[in-house]
């Protein structure tokens, strides 16, 4: 089922895509008053505007809906244990082999009297 709603995401945002390409902008009107878009009534006499828009509009609707699907599979898939597939490790093991490992030598600060990142001022005596 996730599959065929990948698939279907996948191919609904290539159609939007296209059909964003397809339309005409705003500026493309001033043309069509000096006959320039007379041509173009494949789609009727309305031009391609109100089908673009509305074939638009239901592969956005689609792509929504596809979507919170999408969420809804991965938010029961997250459900799932992050420890689930993973080896046993031992952490007494893993404790020594990190320590032997270590290139970092180990530092011993006491804990500073005044914690605070503010300098203390310099007496004037």
């Amino acid at each position: 089922m996730e599959t065929l709603v990948v698939v279907v995401h996948v191919i609904v945002a290539i159609v939007i895509v296209g059909l964003v390409l397809l339309q005409q902008g705003k500026g493309a009107d001033a043309g069509a008053s000096f006959g320039a878009g007379a041509s173009q009534t494949v789609f009727g006499s309305s031009g391609t505007g109100n089908f673009l828009v509305r074939a638009t509009t239901v592969a956005a609707t689609i792509f929504f809906v596809t979507s919170l699907a999408l969420a809804i599979f991965a938010r029961s898939q997250s459900g799932l244990s992050t420890t689930q597939g993973l080896p046993v490790v031992n952490e007494d093991i893993l404790q020594e082999v990190t320590a032997e490992q270590s290139d970092v030598p180990e530092l011993e600060q006491e804990p500073a009297e005044d914690q605070s990142d503010v300098p203390s001022l310099p007496d004037n005596n």
